[in-house]
């Protein structure tokens, strides 16, 4: 079976993918898979990474409102949707699979002239103008989250990495705070601003440090590749990061995450048990604040506006927390059970129905 996956731009759209070619090719080995992207997005590195084949197509923006852009984008989509045709012509797959974002539209469009079935999934809580388009295109669509709203939509959860849905964290405890140059016994925070940072969540939370260590509590901060961050001097340590390769270890080291909420990190944090602090993106559309409302409904974690996190909520807030065991353990119980970790092979059998 021959299988392009289209998606990239960001981490939510390119890792998903990534679990899925992953589980495609553990249930059948003789898969072949393809991807499509642009050479901007992330996906251009991660992806021949990742040992997968990787064609390109332009990069279409979806202007929202009127304007030159608006204007220019038929054309520049028509191009999109040629380059998409001319790798579907050569590749011949069985079915197309797209993820969202610039690169899913002209996939999409492109399987639909070639009469190849489509398989859409939708990674977070509220639906793209892509997914929206290619949800009327096909009965098999994926959701990561329960009421999202989309055509023939059947919720499946997001596909994550194994590494991840297999996690074992206490078993892994204390070669995470090893790892980290960590004290084995103090309350640990893990910060993640996702795969870029985010600049007010490092400022925030750097400065409410004195909290920190006034409690006993100690920091693995993770600020983002592009963020510079001096780990302050209290006496607790307060481990300041760039970039981890291996979240897993971070996951276990951790016993309670304040981060953004993008579908891959509310999905991450959520099925390992975490009890976390949401601070959705004050951008875009409010997808993020949808994305964990059913872990925060359900007892897993709180919910706090970009706006409202100040260092002093901060530390009025977190430290009694980290410091309340038996809260943490209802709170990671509670979310352990929300969102499912075996979205990848569910979707690689939907994949494999789409196909045949």
């Amino acid at each position: 079976m021959r299988v392009l996956l289209a998606g990239g731009g960001s981490a939510g759209h390119t890792s998903p993918l990534l679990a899925t070619a992953d589980a495609l090719v553990r249930l059948d080995p003789a898969t072949e898979i393809t991807c499509l992207g642009t050479r901007e997005g992330l996906e251009a590195r991660l992806l021949p990474e990742a040992g997968l084949p990787l064609e390109f197509v332009p990069r279409v923006p979806l202007p929202r409102r009127p304007g030159k852009a608006l204007l220019r984008t038929p054309g520049r989509l028509r191009a999109a949707r040629a380059a998409a045709l001319d790798v579907i012509d050569r590749f011949r797959p069985d079915v197309v699979v797209g993820f969202g974002g610039y690169v899913s539209v002209p996939a999409y469009l492109a399987a639909r002239k070639r009469h190849v079935p489509i398989v859409v999934h939708e990674g977070n809580a509220l639906p793209g103008i892509a997914n929206r388009l290619g949800a009327r295109l096909t009965t098999h669509v994926a959701t990561s989250f329960p009421d999202t709203e989309l055509r023939n939509a059947t919720c499946t959860g997001l596909p994550i990495r194994r590494m991840i849905a297999t996690l074992d964290r206490a078993a892994l405890r204390a070669e995470g705070r090893s790892a980290f140059g960590l004290d084995a016994d103090r309350p640990t925070l893990l910060v993640t601003g996702g795969s870029q940072g985010a600049t007010s969540l490092n400022e925030s939370v750097a400065a409410a440090a004195p909290a920190f260590a006034e409690a006993g509590i100690q920091v693995l901060h993770v600020v983002g590749p592009k963020h510079a961050l001096e780990a302050p001097v209290t006496g607790t340590p307060y481990v300041v990061l760039n970039y981890v390769d291996r979240m897993d270890l971070a996951y276990a080291a951790a016993d309670a995450v304040l981060c953004r909420s993008g579908s891959n990190t509310v999905t991450e944090v959520s099925g390992v048990g975490l009890p976390a602090i949401y601070v959705p993106l004050p951008i875009g559309n409010g997808e993020q604040a949808l994305n964990a409302r059913p872990v925060v409904d359900a007892g897993g974690g709180l919910l706090v506006s970009d706006q409202a996190l100040t260092p002093e909520w901060i530390a009025a807030t977190v430290p009694d927390l980290l410091t309340d065991a038996p809260r943490l353990a209802q709170m990671g119980a509670a979310a352990a059970h929300v969102i499912p970790l075996d979205a990848d092979e569910k979707l690689a059998r939907m994949i494999l129905e789409a196909a045949r």
